[in-house]
């Protein structure tokens, strides 16, 4: 049996916004933009670079409940870890593009960490892990 996640929603506040940033500054690929007119809603997902089964679903907010959500997804724990081949280089990029950086990189057993909110406050690892047979550990 193989199974694998293939969407992770994110309660987003604005489409074109979030694609800038998620696009423009983390540099993900934009994989589907598509109307949902039934819903008045869009239908966008990007990806991480060179991904090939992990996927974001970019939610905008429907409701007030969805919108206090929008920010706090796990209540300031660490939400998503994005790997990456070269720490240096991603660090270095998203810093020059004004992606905040709430830990600076550190040396754990499972590789090389950073902790960046994106634009509405999620937390996430910037990992790259020391072998790729080993999962994050890090625990916000």
């Amino acid at each position: 049996m193989k199974q694998s996640l293939g969407l992770v929603s994110l309660v987003v506040r604005d489409y074109d916004e979030a694609l800038d940033f998620f696009v423009g500054k983390l540099g993900f690929t934009l994989i589907e933009d598509s109307v949902v007119p039934e819903q008045a809603k869009r239908w966008v997902v990007v990806a991480p670079p060179g991904a090939s089964e992990s996927r974001l679903l970019l939610a905008r907010a429907s409701t007030p409940e969805q919108e206090t959500r929008i920010g706090s997804q796990t209540g300031g724990r660490v939400f998503l870890f994005l790997h990456t081949d070269n720490f240096r280089r991603d660090y270095e990029r998203y810093k020059a593009q004004g992606i905040v950086f709430v830990r600076e990189p550190k040396e754990e057993p499972y590789g090389t960490v950073a902790v960046f909110r994106d634009l509405y406050g999620n937390l996430w690892d910037l990992v790259e892990p020391k072998s790729h047979n080993h999962a994050s550990a890090n625990d916000t």
